[in-house]
């Protein structure tokens, strides 16, 4: 996949040092529980106002803000499911292109992922790990300014399962 650096990391995504990171949100980018209430606690406050601001957006858009406290320069608030709660491949599929359309847009070198729809949303692991990394190397395939592309798991099985999928690329 060209030049472009894909890992997997067992990692917080909030203490990592990448151009952006990415919150799995919800449209009205209020940020509650999982990786968006994580980015709240250590990023702060700010950067849920800011992301109101810009919202509502709909299910698969992505939108730029600061990123606060963080090491982050910016985080990519991507849509992956409404007030209800509820994703799929297809919102998931969308949230992970529009995440990676807006970094370019921004020529950003780095960007980490958490596993999207996977927390709140609920689907599994090993799914969401195939539909973002077949987004990736279709993002790359068609040219990037991107150096690295980082997911950011916690747990053993969601390093498993993204690791897997990563193999069969």
């Amino acid at each position: 996949m060209g030049t472009t650096l894909i890992k997997v990391e067992r990692a917080d995504l909030t203490t990592l040092e990448v151009d952006a990171i990415v919150n799995a949100a919800n449209t009205e980018l209020v940020m509650g529980g999982g990786v968006a209430g994580a980015i709240k606690r250590r990023g702060g406050a700010e950067i849920e106002r800011e992301a109101v601001k810009l919202g509502p957006i709909p299910v698969g858009e992505a939108v730029v803000t600061e990123a606060g406290k963080l090491p982050a320069k910016y985080v990519i608030h991507a849509a992956t499911m409404a007030m209800d709660f509820q994703t799929d491949e297809g919102k998931i599929r969308l949230a992970t292109r529009n995440s990676l359309l807006r970094a370019e847009e921004r020529e950003l070198r780095s960007i980490a992922f958490p596993a999207l729809g996977t927390g709140v949303g609920g689907f599994p692991v090993r799914e969401a790990a195939r539909v973002m990394l077949e987004e990736i190397r279709d993002h790359l395939r068609r040219g990037s300014r991107l150096e690295t592309i980082v997911i950011a798991v916690l747990s053993d099985d969601a390093y498993a399962a993204f690791a897997s999928e990563f193999e069969r690329l």
